[in-house]
């Protein structure tokens, strides 16, 4: 396949990414409308965004095995397919649980886009896995700044939660009609090659890469996706702070190459933990204008994480094939699934003992999310311990040690 042709079929992964993020963005800025309309508690909420983290896995996981199977055209179509049902169910959903049922399409349709879209960037940019996968995931963030900005603008026209989901219809079609319309390469390996995979994610390297993903995916995601429950009441607009954070993470993971080449991706990975641990404890002290300051910390930290991992993977483990990639993402968005819950408990329990205290609820809104982020501080403090222990044994291990990627 020649490169115009290749850069074609990047192009509509990334409008696909583009709606994986809009879903998650728009989510979150509805999450105190879907409060008030259905009257749900913030650990209903939970499952609620629990189901979309669950459905991503469950994509990624039966994507993953099928991919050379099935290839990346028709894991695709599966994802618009979602997609499509999703949001009109989302847009027609009358409780909990039809919002439970329409979550999980939605994030299944997002775990689709990944299992196809992250293998046939690596087959489109064999010798540039890391960078291009960079590239690839700068659509995620970007697809929230788009989502934030559209859900700050209707919000200011008031217009219902329901338009803010219908929006997404417009990019779902186009990247539906670009799928269509592409001739995808054929898959390069044989249905031997998938038991060769899942053997090889045996690999204790595997298994440890697997461990830090679901921490880094709640420190970067779990953060995010309750950013308006938890910095509602500090002074500075949610929407305006993920929009900040998201477009610093598009910039950054669009010129990620000389960073890579420069730390190598363990390095990379070892700084993040480190800016994403500043960033939260500063945003759990932080109020106002400070908000920012501290959210511009928590950005740098969680800006290589998702693309660094995958890329490490393709990288360091490339006998883990499809399969690797996408279980890696799964893993991360089970884990957010299974934390989300927990976040909203911790929101609920937090406010009802400030309450307790006789606190205002404004202040009972503040310390319950400054308490929540205390919380969600301890991921990235464990990833720092992890990822200090591996860059000192790659660098013990010379053989480990292969070419990095650069731009």
């Amino acid at each position: 396949m020649n490169h115009i042709q290749s850069n074609k079929l990047f192009i509509a992964c990334c409008l696909a990414l583009t709606v994986t993020a809009m879903t998650f963005a728009i989510r979150a800025a509805i999450l105190t409308q879907l409060s008030q309309d259905f009257a749900l508690t913030d650990t209903e909420l939970g499952w609620v965004n629990a189901m979309a983290f669950l459905g991503f896995p469950v994509a990624t996981v039966i994507g993953g095995l099928l991919y050379n199977t099935l290839g990346a055209k028709k894991l695709l179509v599966v994802a618009f397919i979602g997609h499509v049902i999703g949001l009109a169910l989302t847009i027609n959903a009358v409780g909990f649980w039809s919002l439970i049922i329409s979550s999980f399409c939605i994030g299944f349709a997002n775990g689709a886009v990944e299992a196809g879209c992250n293998p046939l960037v690596v087959q489109l940019y064999k010798n540039n896995k890391t960078t291009m996968l960079n590239r690839f995931h700068v659509w995620f963030p970007g697809g929230i700044v788009i989502g934030a900005c559209v859900a700050m603008g209707m919000s200011h026209l008031a217009l219902s939660w329901q338009s803010q989901i219908a929006i997404m219809f417009i990019p779902t079609g186009i990247y539906g009609y670009l799928i269509v319309r592409h001739t995808f390469p054929r898959t390069q390996t044989v249905q031997a090659a998938t038991v060769v995979n899942v053997k090889s994610l045996l690999s204790p390297l595997f298994i440890f890469m697997a461990f830090c993903m679901s921490l880094t995916a709640v420190t970067e995601l779990g953060t995010q996706q309750w950013i308006e429950r938890i910095l509602g009441a500090s002074g500075a607009s949610p929407m305006a702070i993920m929009a900040m954070v998201t477009g610093l993470m598009a910039v950054g993971r669009y010129f990620a190459g000389p960073l890579v080449h420069a730390l190598n991706a363990t390095g990379v990975l070892l700084v993040s933990a480190i800016f994403a641990t500043l960033g939260i404890f500063l945003m759990s002290v932080a109020s106002g204008v400070e908000v920012y300051i501290a959210a511009f910390f928590f950005a740098l930290g969680v800006t290589y994480f998702w693309p660094t991992m995958l890329g490490f993977v393709a990288e360091k483990l490339p006998q883990t094939g499809a399969i690797g990639l996408s279980l890696m993402g799964g893993i991360g968005m089970l884990s957010v699934s299974i934390w989300s819950p927990v976040i909203g408990n911790w929101i609920d329990l937090s406010r009802e003992y400030a309450l307790q205290r006789n606190l205002s609820a404004a202040q009972a809104e503040l310390i319950a999310g400054q308490t929540t982020l205390g919380y969600l501080m301890i991921f990235p403090c464990v990833l720092i311990f992890a990822f200090s222990i591996l860059l000192a044994y790659q660098r013990k291990n010379n053989n480990f040690e292969q070419n990095e990627d650069v731009a």
